[in-house]
């Protein structure tokens, strides 16, 4: 019995995991770039009673076996990297990346991070900063008196200055690639590390090494499946259910048992 309370007890757990997961899937829901998570979950190890292949006699062997499994645990809770869709918002500084890629971003401790959250603005000095306020890498500076920006989509930034008819080139926006960009560790505000399951970025410019293109006045959305979430959801909710059915039953057994033995 207490094997029992045991493994359902990791199904419970298993069920809540999960359950977290979704409520982050759909609080992030309008989260710009935001990818969708999704917990994997392996088999806990199995007590063996019977070994497949053992000898029943001297002469035959058993063809299954006897093993009963201990429950469930997580192993990794996923990003899926799926494309979410490009929504125009009529700002220059808003970047879309169409495609595989990360913008590089350098933070106060210099440590350069990754994001796919596009949303750039000029800060003081002109550089183009993230909503943080974190400086993207290579560093571009747009002059102050610039009367227009234009970002190609091979992440040209060129600027129109007053009483010139000529676009000038000021720098060019890099993107950063990863061998396992799911190795990735996530650090909150669309933030993301390179670890050594990622890979070493390998940076280049937009539509080149199998980079993605960079779309100006767009922002990439959240790739949250609203309805597949629910349905999730509502799956979750009912393995949890199921659990504390099962975790009632063994206790009336147990109770059960004790009331008889108390009367014996």
């Amino acid at each position: 019995m207490n094997l029992a309370l045991d493994t359902i007890a990791t199904g419970l757990a298993a069920s809540q995991t999960m359950m977290d997961t979704i409520a982050d899937n759909l609080s992030n829901v309008n989260t710009t770039a935001f990818k969708s998570e999704t917990p994997e979950f392996q088999t806990l190890l199995y007590q063996d009673g019977i070994q497949p292949g053992a000898n029943s006699t001297g002469q035959t062997v058993y063809p299954s076996g006897l093993e009963l499994g201990t429950g469930v645990k997580v192993a990794s809770i996923k990003d899926t990297l799926t494309q979410g869709t490009l929504t125009s918002t009529g700002n220059p500084y808003d970047l879309a990346i169409n495609g595989n890629g990360y913008f590089q971003v350098l933070l106060p401790s210099g440590q350069t991070v990754y994001t796919r959250d596009g949303a750039l603005q000029p800060n003081s000095s002109g550089q183009l900063v993230t909503s943080s306020g974190y400086q993207v890498l290579p560093n571009i500076t747009v002059p102050s008196n610039a009367t227009s920006v234009t970002i190609g989509t091979d992440g040209t930034v060129s600027v129109t200055l007053p009483g010139s008819a000529t676009a000038t080139q000021v720098g060019q926006i890099q993107l950063a690639s990863f061998v396992n960009p799911e190795g990735l560790q996530p650090l909150g505000g669309n933030l993301y590390a390179a670890t050594t399951s990622s890979g070493t970025a390998v940076a280049g410019a937009p539509q080149s090494n199998g980079l993605g293109s960079v779309n100006q006045s767009y922002l990439e959305a959240s790739n949250v499946d609203v309805v597949q979430a629910m349905v999730n959801m509502i799956s979750a909710e009912r393995a949890y259910q199921l659990s504390t059915q099962a975790a009632s039953a063994i206790d009336n057994q147990l109770n059960y048992l004790a009331q008889a033995a108390a009367g014996a």
